[in-house]
């Protein structure tokens, strides 16, 4: 069965570590036969979400930017990938303002597969708050099954990553959906 893959890297730096092992991702499942969009969250306008609930009874965000259609694509997708870079212990502030606008539809975003991607200086370790704060967002997600997570741990520069075990690590994870 074909999957639609819906990737979100929140990697500020194109070609970054995470973001090229987004891109691992990507080539594995392509390669597998499986329809694959990769959205940079950077390249995107997302505005913090206001806590208005204005989208309450409507489940349309009152802010009209880019997230009307990433919350599109998300609840069309069969599989999410969720990628950030590792800062201060936590997921990068452009993966946290997308998660936190996903709140007028997040119930539709249902039944998925969903892996992580982490990247950080540190070793894996420093990444598990991470990990723990990404499976939170999951735990909301009706029917969300969290299949896998890549530590890209000890990367710092952009292309550190190509020489770990996490490259094709996150290559194989496509591969095998």
């Amino acid at each position: 069965m074909v999957k639609n893959v819906l990737i979100l890297s929140a990697s500020p730096r194109k070609g970054g570590n995470s973001d090229l092992l987004c891109d691992q991702f990507a080539k594995g499942a392509e390669e597998a036969g499986h329809k694959v969009e990769k959205i940079r969250v950077q390249e995107k306008k997302i505005a913090p979400c206001l806590a208005c609930y204005g989208c309450r009874n409507t489940g349309i965000c009152v802010q009209k930017d880019d997230m009307a259609e990433i919350l599109d694509k998300m609840v069309q997708a069969d599989v999410l990938v969720l990628a950030t870079p590792v800062y201060f212990y936590s997921m990068d502030g452009q993966l946290k303002t997308l998660i936190d606008r996903t709140l007028p539809r997040y119930t539709e975003i249902r039944d998925k597969e969903v892996y992580f991607i982490a990247t950080a200086a540190a070793g894996r370790g420093a990444m598990e708050r991470t990990v723990d704060a990404m499976r939170g967002f999951t735990d909301c997600l009706p029917g969300a099954k969290v299949k896998g997570t890549v530590y890209g741990s000890g990367v710092y520069q952009k292309d550190e990553v190509m020489d770990t075990k996490a490259f094709q690590e996150a290559y194989q994870f496509g591969k095998k959906l």
